[in-house]
């Protein structure tokens, strides 16, 4: 009778970002693309791609700034953007996202309260008291002046904002790798 060998323990199920590398396309996948093959040589540049402070800083502001102007596209906007200035292409498209579906209406409804304080506005009377002379684009011109002042602010701000804290938190994150090294060869010696 042979002994009994051990059963092989069962592979932990991968981590998410795993399965996420999996699914993203290729560098040689998208070289190959018969659309990006005009202008790969420049979307592929490693520089627009390695997570160095500078080039995430301008991806930071680039992604900030479009999410705020453009309510549609402002992906492809930030990427192509990223190209021209040399920001970080990964990082301006994810900041894009921070006005997706779910969150519009709020940034829409708080660039409307910062605008209208700019332009000190009366606040638009309610559909219903506008009367029959009026319609929904008579409303909609009322409250669309302040917004559009509150997003263009959201997007200057917000871009040099982003510019800002993401090389202090570089810079600090150096300071503290920097700090335990050194604390680190004076325990050593």
């Amino acid at each position: 009778m042979q002994p009994d060998k051990p059963k092989p323990k069962a592979l932990p199920p991968p981590h998410w970002t795993d399965r996420w590398r999996a699914a993203l396309p290729t560098r040689d996948s998208l070289v190959a693309h018969p659309w990006l093959q005009p202008i790969a040589h420049r979307v592929l540049d490693p520089k627009l791609w390695r997570m160095h402070h500078e080039c995430v800083a301008r991806g930071a502001a680039i992604g900030v700034f479009w999410a705020f102007v453009l309510p549609a596209g402002q992906i492809l906007v930030a990427v192509a953007h990223s190209v021209w200035w040399r920001g970080n292409i990964p990082v301006a498209a994810g900041m894009t996202l921070i006005t997706n579906p779910l969150t519009i209406g709020f940034w829409l409804w708080l660039a409307y309260q910062v605008g209208s304080l700019v332009l000190d506005a009366p606040p638009p009377l309610p559909l219903k008291e506008l009367g029959e002379s009026s319609g929904i684009f008579d409303y909609i011109g009322a409250i669309g002046a302040p917004a559009i002042l509150g997003m263009g602010i959201f997007a200057t701000g917000g871009a040099l904002a982003a510019y800002v804290l993401v090389k202090i938190v570089w810079r600090l994150k150096f300071w503290r790798k920097h700090k335990n090294r050194s604390h680190r060869q004076k325990n050593q010696s």
